[in-house]
């Protein structure tokens, strides 16, 4: 090989060489870069939605429904037999207790009276003039005293056929609103002996009926309170209180009576009006509250994920009672947290988030 040959032999070489370097130097500069953008992307923060830990007062509760039903009723029947001649309310009409309902026609019964009342004249004639000679013994013992026995007897028939003129007039047995009104003028009294002639509510006080599983009864007393919400009013909810609980346990549903005292003095509930009820069993003040939308439950474990200088970290929490959208936190908050309650799901510990909240 001559000398020119040598040298564009060598020439070739450093080319190859440099080519080489540049295409090593070229892909180190490539790896550079996805490790640049590697760890942009782990900087990445996660939007999430959160609320603060508050501290306010939560009731324990069992939901549950109801039916109004009045405390205080009457069914009324006419004792007397007879004809309706009058009848003196309507169907919503208040009455007052022994008000006058309607009469029936009264003349069999004034008859029977003034029969019976002259029967007693006639005997208590006969036995003045027999005492006038008893003392003379002018009588014997046992006439005298079968005309006191007949005196009696006419004396009770007397008495009985004042009672039957005054159940001619029907009256109310209580105070309270006329519910039903089967009555007709003209119509036998024995035809109402199953329908009822009257129905009577008083509505200034109503009970509400519940049936509870039997596992509720370490936790109900007499005296709790209860909250009743009713469709037909809606404006605000209604205080009742327990007023008896069943001590037996029906074996059939697994479940226990328990009667609410509903007050209802402007009346604006009525019988039979569907209600839900929330039993108050039990009342934790100064509780740490959250939104159970928090809370994460895993393998019988609850946690949360709190907020600390844009840094997620996932806490274990013990949960307490229930009610609506919050519940109370025993364990794992001291109430002064901001809380994750959107976006958590697929959160790890210690991820950076960033605060969206509206």
């Amino acid at each position: 090989m001559d000398v020119l040959s040598a040298r564009s032999f060598r020439l070739t070489l450093a080319a190859i060489a440099c080519t080489t370097s540049l295409t090593l130097a070229g892909c180190g500069n490539v790896e550079a870069v996805d490790a640049t953008e590697k760890d942009t992307s782990e900087r990445i923060k996660i939007p999430v939605e959160t609320a603060s830990v508050t501290i306010g007062d939560i009731d324990a509760t069992y939901s549950t429904t109801a039916t109004l039903q009045a405390i205080d009723e009457a069914f009324v029947v006419a004792r007397a037999s007879g004809i309706i001649e009058q009848i003196l309310v309507e169907e919503g009409d208040y009455v007052e207790k022994g008000q006058i309902l309607a009469r029936l026609d009264q003349k069999r019964y004034e008859l029977a009276l003034n029969k019976a009342r002259a029967d007693l004249r006639g005997i208590k004639q006969e036995l003045d003039k027999v005492n006038k000679v008893y003392s003379q013994k002018l009588v014997s013992d046992d006439a005298y005293e079968k005309l006191n026995a007949q005196y009696e007897s006419v004396r009770a028939s007397v008495q009985l056929a004042e009672l039957d003129l005054a159940e001619t007039i029907i009256t109310a047995p209580i105070s309270g609103y006329i519910a039903e009104n089967n009555a007709k003028v003209g119509n036998l009294t024995e035809s109402f002996q199953r329908e009822r002639m009257f129905h009577i509510v008083q509505q200034k006080v109503l009970q509400g009926i519940v049936y509870l599983p039997e596992s509720e009864l370490p936790n109900i007393a007499v005296g709790q309170h209860a909250k009743l919400r009713v469709s037909a009013v809606p404006e605000t909810p209604v205080t009742a209180s327990v007023i008896r609980i069943s001590p037996v346990i029906d074996a059939q549903t697994g479940t226990f009576k328990v009667t609410l005292r509903v007050p209802n003095q402007a009346e604006k509930l009525k019988a039979g009006m569907f209600s839900n009820v929330a039993l108050n069993y039990a009342t934790h003040q100064q509780a740490r509250l959250l939104p159970r939308r928090a809370l994460l439950t895993i393998d019988n474990k609850t946690s949360v994920f709190v907020v600390n200088e844009g840094v997620a970290n996932q806490v274990e929490v013990t949960p307490g009672i229930e009610q609506g959208e919050y519940i109370e936190i025993l364990k794992g908050l001291n109430g002064t947290e901001e809380v994750i309650t959107v976006g958590h799901q697929n959160l790890k510990d210690a991820t950076p988030v960033n605060i969206v909240n509206s």
